[in-house]
């Protein structure tokens, strides 16, 4: 049976904050600073306040999917993706309103990764469970940048092998392993290794206590 990859986009295959970053700035006079770890701490005004939280999501959503085209591709991204196609299937599963799929296939397509996309509100965890019972339980790897996801995952579908990932490099050093994860990859050079290892293992993931936390 072929093994199944459950990967994110923005962050993992495609740059997005520095571009949404630059967006703010041209567009809106707001600072993004990635320093900051999370949305929530990073964009503040000129006068120094954080912007609300109603704000943030209204700024988010008006730059998907309108300035996706600013979006870069992650390097390696492409090319291992292509290389674990060739013994596992590949669902990308975006945080995206429905009515950015058709933009994100098109997207993806642009840069050469062509593989079913599927788009999610809130917790990834219920649509792994479903994806990996739809391809009839076969050995699966989740590759995220957000801890909150792997959290998710680890609760409604803990055979899954979980990959932290922040291949935004400004970034990634204000970001903390995820605890739920089972290994923390910046980039796709060692990810792809790691992905084809667990395939070829053939066997579902160890469960990781909330005292253990991420493990190499």
């Amino acid at each position: 049976m072929k093994g199944l990859l459950i990967c994110d986009c923005d962050e993992v295959l495609l740059h997005m904050v520095r571009h949404f970053g630059v967006w703010l700035r041209e567009r809106h006079d707001i600072d993004f600073n990635m320093s900051g770890g999370d949305f929530r701490n990073s964009m503040r005004r000129p006068d120094g306040r954080l912007v609300e939280f109603d704000e943030m999501r209204g700024l988010i959503d008006g730059f998907f999917p309108d300035e996706m085209d600013r979006q870069t591709l992650v390097p390696g991204a492409r090319e291992a993706l292509a290389a674990l196609a060739e013994g596992a299937d590949i669902v990308i599963l975006t945080n995206l309103g429905d009515h950015c799929r058709d933009a994100r296939i098109a997207q993806l397509a642009a840069f050469g990764i062509a593989h079913r996309v599927e788009t999610n509100q809130g917790g990834k965890g219920d649509p792994v469970a479903r994806l990996v019972a739809e391809h009839g339980n076969p050995v699966t790897v989740f590759v995220d940048d957000l801890g909150v996801h792997h959290d998710s995952v680890a609760r409604h579908a803990p055979q899954v092998h979980r990959l932290h990932m922040v291949s935004e490099p400004e970034l990634a050093p204000h970001i903390k392993p995820a605890p739920s994860a089972h290994a923390r990859i910046d980039d796709w050079a060692a990810a792809r290794g790691w992905i084809a290892d667990r395939f070829a293992a053939g066997l579902p993931a160890p469960e990781i206590s909330p005292e253990q936390g991420a493990i190499p």
